[in-house]
């Protein structure tokens, strides 16, 4: 018999329903030669300290380090839990070989291998790897199967997050709680989770120290149109005084006509983290509430798997896009032009090189049905961006304007869309930020020699501060391990040094909210004053920098791609553990982290924040109560005011 663990029960019937596996047992699916079953996600995890020596159970600064001489892993006390272990483990007892079904990505191969040492099983394993849970993509996976050996690169990478998780989390809080905390205030620090929040502070302290300068712009306005002083700013009143005076003795001559004609191509598709970008800054949606709507639209078959990092697609996909497009049906008008003709293959798109376990984010096919509105929305993103990049190219000509008063030389830019090519796709979004302004406006027609009046002003403006990070800019500084890149190319590059994983950043988020360590304002995340305190006592930049986290993290992939060893990795980070302790230990300053209502097990009842009941919803306001998002599907938050 075959036994085919998958991660969830939904999943499990569908993979029963295409090996054959019909009839339905307590567990799992039986039929044709296989037993299909399933975990609920992590069955398995690293054991707590306690279990490796007693000595461990209290936490007291003596036993820091603690560094167990062999890892081992332990069943989640959870009775549903451990009923469905107890399943997996008698069908693979008996099983003459296992196909590993769990979603095919790091963590996902970490779950199921986890539960295969637990059981003892022994027999060979093979692995089912697809990027979608269409009934084409399930039946082409168990076509091609590999072997499991194929995978050990990628579960050692996992194996030694978990580890390194494991290792700086219980070491560091115990640590930082023992030192400086007060009564029985825990003080959180983790591996992403410290240089996120220290991010978060940085940018805070950059906007509460800043000091607003003046300067002033010189403009002229000339046939409707704003022109720019070439000299830019002036950072004093005379400066600029004194030639506002001299513009105003002359006629304004148009010096200058040039047009210089472009291409804008199509946006990239999605990876999870400019898919998470894309629906805080349209939708308001927490990168949190992003992957669960991704991660459903998966589960409903009418997405690819959303855990990438890629936005680019394989060459073999090419063939399958017509199907693809055809089976978009609520598009029909968008996709038309597209039908019978030769899509085009861009290598902005379709690269291998680019390409590793997963492409980007994509639809499969499946005609959407029963989705909530939610789902709907960010299924549109993604089909529409599709749709997109089959389309022509946008031809645009970009117009500058130069002019002159007195000796005073001005500039202006327009731009005009001469065939909006893949822009037709998204024409609604388009007009709409035409309407605020957006887009560069296209210039009156300006003749070299035309000479006439103008309106002069010279007007006083200030510098700005930064803005607050939002869940988008932040997902974004995350992702680039803190640096400001606009240019794709370029963020790119820095992915490889990005801090957390795509599918972990929206948890490292949610986790720093239910610490108390930020909170929201409208879309700004702002750290509360213990978030605050908490960064301002770290001194070991190996905690709390974005750039060093970031080369861990590239570490990581070094592992997952055959590139580096596990146990190095590992040997580093108990090095660096014994130097972060010694560190701590040695300071004589009895500092101690203000015991506020913020972080003693109550947090405060502030509209936006988590749920402190579910965690799932935030806290809203009514009229006479604050309550959660998520009550009427069932949580039971109520505070009246």
């Amino acid at each position: 018999m075959i036994v085919c663990i998958a991660e969830k029960p939904s999943v499990a019937h569908d993979i029963a329903g295409i090996v054959g596996a019909k009839t339905r047992k307590d567990g799992y699916f039986e039929g044709n030669g296989y037993q299909v079953t399933w975990t609920f996600g992590h069955l398995c995890m690293l054991k707590e300290p306690g279990e490796y020596t007693p000595a461990w159970k209290g936490w007291n600064l003596g036993s820091l380090p603690m560094i167990p001489p062999r890892f081992g892993i332990k069943l989640i006390d959870n009775p549903a839990y451990k009923k469905q272990f107890n399943i997996i483990e008698g069908l693979m007892k008996q099983a003459g070989g296992i196909v590993n079904c769990g979603d095919a990505g790091q963590e996902g191969e970490l779950i199921q291998r986890w539960v295969m040492q637990k059981t003892g099983a022994r027999c060979p394993v093979k692995r089912l790897w697809i990027s979608s849970l269409t009934e084409e993509a399930i039946r082409e996976g168990f076509a091609k199967l590999k072997d499991q050996s194929s995978f050990q690169p990628l579960y050692e990478a996992g194996l030694s997050r978990a580890i390194g998780d494991w290792l700086l989390g219980m070491n560091a809080t115990r640590l930082y709680t023992l030192k400086y905390g007060r009564n029985k205030q825990v003080l959180s620090i983790g591996r992403v989770q410290t240089p996120t929040l220290a991010l978060i502070v940085g940018r805070q302290q950059e906007i509460e120290n800043f000091k607003p300068e003046a300067y002033w712009e010189l403009k002229t306005i000339y046939r409707e149109t704003t022109f720019s002083a070439t000299k830019g700013r002036f950072t004093t009143k005379e400066e600029g005084a004194a030639l506002l005076e001299t513009v105003k003795q002359s006629h304004f001559t148009i010096t200058g006509v040039s047009s210089k004609k472009g291409v804008e191509y199509a946006p990239r598709l999605f990876d999870l983290t400019s898919l998470q970008v894309e629906c805080n800054k349209r939708f308001g949606y927490s990168a949190d509430d992003t992957l669960k709507l991704v991660q459903s639209l998966y589960e409903k078959k009418v997405t690819t798997y959303p855990r990438v990092d890629t936005t680019y697609l394989s060459d073999d996909l090419h063939p399958k896009c017509p199907g693809i497009l055809k089976g978009l049906k609520d598009y029909a008008a968008l996709t038309a032009p597209l039908d019978g003709a030769t899509l085009p293959k861009s290598k902005k798109v379709f690269d291998n090189t680019k390409v590793t376990d997963h492409h980007a984010i994509i639809p499969t096919g499946v005609n959407p049905q029963n989705l909530t509105d939610m789902e709907r929305r960010v299924f549109d993103r993604i089909a529409r961006r599709f749709i997109a990049i089959f389309y022509p190219d946008c031809h645009v000509s970009t117009t500058t304007v130069l002019g002159k008063a007195g000796n005073v030389e001005f500039k202006v830019t327009g731009k005009q869309i001469l065939a909006p090519g893949w822009r037709v796709v998204f024409a609604k979004e388009q007009a709409d930020e035409e309407k605020e302004g957006d887009e560069e406006r296209t210039l009156p027609a300006f003749v070299a020699g035309e000479s006439g009046p103008h309106l002069p002003d010279l007007s006083e403006k200030w510098t700005q501060p930064p803005k607050p990070y939002t869940e988008a800019t932040l997902l974004r500084a995350m992702e680039t391990a803190g640096k400001l890149v606009d240019n794709d190319e370029l963020r790119d590059a820095l992915k490889e040094n990005g801090i957390g994983r795509p599918s972990t950043r929206a948890a490292i988020i949610e986790t720093l909210f239910k610490r108390n360590y930020i909170r929201k304002e409208r879309k700004n995340l702002i750290a509360t004053p213990t978030g605050v305190e908490l960064i301002g006592l770290i001194g070991e930049d190996l905690l709390k920098s974005a750039e060093l986290t970031g080369i861990w993290e590239k570490k990581l992939r070094g592992i997952e791609k055959g590139t580096y060893q596990a146990s190095q990795f590992i040997d580093e980070l108990k090095a660096m553990l014994a130097e972060i302790v010694n560190n701590v230990l040695a300071d004589n300053s009895n500092r101690r982290i203000a015991d506020r209502p913020d972080t003693a097990g109550k947090p405060e009842i502030v509209e936006g924040r988590p749920c402190p009941v579910c965690g799932k919803g935030v806290i809203i306001k009514g009229k006479t109560a604050y309550g959660c998002s998520e009550w009427k599907a069932g949580c039971t938050f109520r505070k009246t005011y």
